[in-house]
Order: C-alpha cells, then sequence, then structure tokens
C-alpha cells in the first residue's frame, strides 16, 4: 500500500509541470499535426490531433515496431533470409520489384522498407513474422491497442488505399506520434532511418529516403512519409538536439513541400522552446540506517530518473534539493518513501520525485535479536 500511494504521489507532482501547450505565431499548414516530446511523452503543440485519416505508408511505423520487436525477442533473427510470396511480389506503390521466391537479407529488406517505402518488402517481412498479412495485421491492431491507441485500426501493413475496406484504414497523428516514441526505443532502427542514400541487390538497385529532412535537417533521426490521393502527404518526423529528442507529426498536407515546413516547423518550435532537465541529485544518496532491521543500513533510489521537460529559459536556473529520513525503523517495503528530491528554480516548483527504499528489509526476529545482542557482547568481552 505505502508503495502504491508512493507512485501515485509522484505521478500527480510531476503532472503538475508539464508544459502548456502554446504556440504564438507558430505556422503549420498541415490540417492535422502534433509535437511530443519522445523522452516524456509529453505534448507540445497539437492541432486536430484526434481526427481520424487515412495514414498512407507512415502505417509502417507499426510495421517496423513489430519486426523490431520479433528481431528483440528472438521470433525471427537479424540472419534470416526473407521470401518474397506472390502477394508480396504482387503490391503496386513504392516497391523494389521483388520477384516471386526472391530472397533478401532481413537487413536488406528493413532498408527497402524504411528507406524506400517498398510495399512489397513490408508485405515479405510481415508474412515473416506472423505468417500471413492477414495475421500480422490483427498483430498491428493489438498493439495498437497495447500502446494506447485508441483512435486506430489497421487493415494492411502497408497505407495502401486501393485494397478491401481501405477506407477503414485510420488513425491520427496523436496514434502516430504514440507508436512512433515507442520505434525509436530501438536504437537499431535509426541505423536505416538515417540513410539518406543506399543501394540493396549488391549496389545493384538504388535506394533514396523520400525523407528530405535526413538530408536538410539538423538532428533527424527518421522516421517516415507517406502519400496516397486519399490520405496526402503524411510525415511522421523525429530529430534529435542537446540530448532531447522530438516526434512531429503532420497528416493531409496538400503537397509534400507543406508536410516538410509543417514538420520543420513544429520541430524548430520545439527546439527553440524546451529543454531537459536531469533528475539525478548533484551528491550520490546517503544510506539509510535501519532500526532493528535484518540489514543495518540500505541506499535510497530515486522512484523515477527520467529527466523531465521544462521551458528553456529555466535550465539554467534548475536546482536540486534532496530530502532525506537518517533512519528508519524496521520493517521497510521495498518503494516506500524515504524522502523527496526536489528539482525547482527561483520562482516555482518543477518536480518533487519520491526517494524509495530499493527492496524490503524484514524486522528482526526477537530470536535474532537476542543473537544480535549476545554477539555483540562476546566481541566486546
Amino acid at each position: 500500500m505505502k508503495k502504491l500511494i508512493s507512485i501515485l504521489l509522484s505521478a500527480v507532482l510531476l503532472l503538475c509541470v508539464l508544459p502548456a501547450v502554446r504556440a504564438e505565431g507558430l505556422d503549420v499548414p498541415a490540417p492535422s499535426a502534433i509535437l511530443m516530446d519522445a523522452a516524456t511523452g509529453t505534448v507540445l503543440y497539437e492541432k486536430n490531433a484526434d481526427e481520424k485519416l487515412p495514414p498512407a505508408s507512415v502505417t509502417k511505423i507499426m510495421t517496423l515496431l513489430l519486426v523490431m520487436e520479433a528481431l528483440d525477442s528472438g521470433r525471427i533473427g537479424w540472419d534470416d533470409m526473407v521470401t518474397a510470396s506472390e502477394a508480396a511480389a504482387a503490391k503496386g506503390g513504392s516497391q523494389v520489384y521483388l520477384e516471386v521466391g526472391e530472397q533478401m537479407s532481413m537487413d536488406e529488406m528493413l532498408k527497402s522498407v524504411v528507406v524506400s517505402s517498398a510495399n512489397d518488402c513490408a508485405t515479405a517481412l510481415a508474412e515473416h513474422v506472423a505468417g500471413s498479412e492477414a495475421a500480422f495485421v490483427e498483430k498491428m491492431n493489438a498493439r495498437a491497442a497495447e500502446l494506447g491507441m485508441e483512435n486506430t485500426h489497421f487493415v494492411n501493413c502497408t497505407g495502401l488505399d486501393d485494397g478491401e475496406n481501405a477506407s477503414e484504414h485510420l488513425t491520427t497523428a496523436r496514434d502516430i506520434a504514440i507508436m512512433s516514441r515507442e520505434l525509436l526505443t530501438h536504437e537499431e532502427i535509426k541505423k536505416y532511418t538515417t540513410i539518406w542514400m543506399d543501394t540493396v541487390r549488391n549496389g545493384q538497385f538504388g535506394l533514396s529516403n523520400t525523407n528530405k529532412l535526413v538530408r536538410f535537417y539538423e538532428g533527424t533521426t527518421g522516421l517516415k512519409t507517406g502519400y496516397t490521393s486519399t490520405a496526402g502527404h503524411c510525415l511522421s518526423a523525429s530529430a534529435e538536439r542537446d540530448g532531447m529528442e522530438l516526434i512531429a507529426v503532420v497528416l493531409h498536407c496538400e503537397s509534400s513541400t507543406d508536410r516538410f515546413r509543417s514538420a520543420k516547423a513544429l520541430l524548430d518550435y520545439g527546439f527553440a522552446n524546451y529543454a531537459l532537465a536531469d533528475t539525478q541529485p548533484e551528491e550520490p544518496l546517503q544510506p539509510v540506517r535501519v532500526i532493528l532491521g535484518e540489514e543495518s543500513t540500505l541506499t535510497p533510489v530515486l522512484q523515477q530518473t527520467a529527466p523531465i521537460l521544462i521551458e528553456k529559459g529555466e535550465l539554467a536556473g534548475v536546482t536540486r534539493t534532496v530530502t532525506l529520513c537518517q533512519e528508519v525503523e524496521a520493517p521497510v517495503e521495498a518503494g516506500q518513501q524515504l524522502g523527496t528530491l526536489t528539482l525547482s528554480t527561483s520562482t516555482r516548483t518543477l518536480a518533487e520525485i519520491p526517494i524509495i527504499a530499493p527492496q524490503s528489509v524484514e524486522k528482526l526476529t526477537l530470536w535474532e535479536l537476542a543473537a544480535r545482542l549476545l554477539k555483540r557482547a562476546c566481541m566486546g568481552s
């Protein structure tokens, strides 16, 4: 119970410091847009962010997420060769023109999907993970639900809008930011999302990234473009500067120029106005003495160590103050609050992060206490 109360208290205290959405003078042509901090999930700007719209090939962010998770779990391997089925080879739109039965390495499949938005390779990977595209789409929707993507429904792994039930293939800028944030936790994907130009098939087939920000925007880390006549020009763009990574999603833009201009404006706004403040105390936390405990001391830890997002002008004035009890009586529960780390500026408190016991410490029984006292008496004599 103490641990639950401590966690709830921490959540309440941290919520109060999240910066409000403000966008004076921000010009975003995109009809639907959102800007999110990747580390904290904080939304810094939104515009019709919950409007359900077709995402085109931005869909492939979820496809790539499931592939990366399958690789991490060992269900598929980095050394796998992926075979193109008839269904995969028949996919239209952007492709590398796989032939039925052609095999391509996992590395080249991923590269083709990320850099050139290859629909044939996306389908081949989906089949490699789940056996069929239909089974893979079920996994896509299940994962979306797990991530809290409340307004998303996938009907294919590519974002093509010419198939059965294509009109039901919908998501939102907010949901795309959520799955983009999850994909970015897989650092290996950035090996591909930061490629400008490359080749596959032993240099015989050239790839050029559809995300022009990779070349023209400092710090770009990804992520995925999309276009169909129904969806318009879409983009989930991510970039990192000074340790802060931002995600800008824009949907249903009238032109490719508009989508890149919108994403750049969002990223510029975020980098100009916000920064991450480290939550680590200035000095290591001191051990706390445990009275009548099976362990005589324990070294406390912060309940959460992730940085907090603050307005950039406040960063230089952040102070960190530790309030910590010197002793605690056993029994001690894991997660029990022992103190507080307060982050503040001269004008306001930014966050109060509980300092907790990392593990439980049981109270000495009467027999254990008697034995300890006897041992001390013998040593003293």
